[in-house]
């Protein structure tokens, strides 16, 4: 007996709740069960149950406020598995090393790891005078550009996950002090697509951070460059150093499948 078609083997109740996933690529992060029901074709009860099933297994989540429903967390932590096996250090390693090379500053590839941020690679600069470097430690989110520049785009739920029972301790006097302080620096991030470390975690350092996203449009990591407060001069930051930034973020981006076409 010769080989089925692939086609024979699947499993309808499979392909509608993928096709429910792929609705939230678009401009809407959340959606209603009758606005699913319309674009799927689906009896609002069928759509309800494939919901409720990939509720229960962390796929989607609902907004307890709007009754809608968006992607959940496991859809990022298998996201995050993929560019694992892609290779992201692989991926980012001539990207920092690009960066050194035009600058001869430190760069960084930072990850948030439950509530710090971690850099998981660093090609560090030949200048005598540099930052120290910190691969496979976890740092303060709230105070690292690295960590900002990613927490700055995720839902107010994620934010309040990672940072809602940490005490925003002072490490130096520029350290932010409050929440609303804080608040206000996400926002000015997410409006630029960057994000500044002012001396806040070491007294004398200067860092831009700026996030990295994966094909499915959502933050997985960061790009930094740091180092000493004087060389890290207000002109060479806006001149040199935040274009720099910005450029590696979105080449490493692209190389990650992320669509700047597509907007997010």
């Amino acid at each position: 007996m010769g080989r089925r078609q692939k086609s024979s083997y699947i499993i309808q109740s499979v392909t509608n709740a993928l096709d429910l996933l792929e609705e939230f690529r678009g401009e809407d992060t959340e959606l209603g069960v009758t606005e699913l029901s319309k674009r799927l074709g689906l009896h609002k009860n069928n759509v309800f149950r494939l919901l409720a099933t990939l509720e229960s297994r962390g796929y989607i989540e609902q907004n307890k406020v709007t009754g809608n429903y968006r992607l959940g967390l496991r859809v990022l932590e298998l996201g995050q598995v993929f560019i694992k096996h892609m290779g992201l250090l692989k991926m980012a390693r001539p990207i920092l090393e690009e960066i050194v090379e035009r600058c001869q500053e430190t760069a960084y590839l930072g990850l948030i790891r439950d509530d710090r941020v971690v850099y998981v690679d660093v090609v560090e600069a030949t200048q005598p005078v540099r930052v120290i470097s910190r691969v496979g430690v976890g740092l303060p989110v709230y105070c690292s550009a690295v960590g900002k520049a990613q927490i700055a785009f995720e839902s107010e739920d994620e934010v309040d996950r990672i940072l809602g029972e940490q005490v925003l301790k002072r490490y130096t006097d520029k350290t932010v002090s409050s929440w609303e302080e804080l608040g206000r620096q996400l926002e000015e991030i997410r409006a630029r697509g960057y994000a500044i470390d002012d001396e806040e975690f070491d007294d004398g350092i200067r860092c831009v951070g700026v996030p990295v996203r994966d094909y499915t449009r959502r933050v997985v990591a960061g790009i930094s460059i740091s180092g000493p407060a004087y060389r890290f001069t207000d002109q060479r930051m806006e001149e040199e150093l935040i274009p720099l930034a910005l450029e590696a973020g979105r080449n490493l981006s692209l190389r990650l499948g992320y669509d700047a076409g597509s907007g997010g």
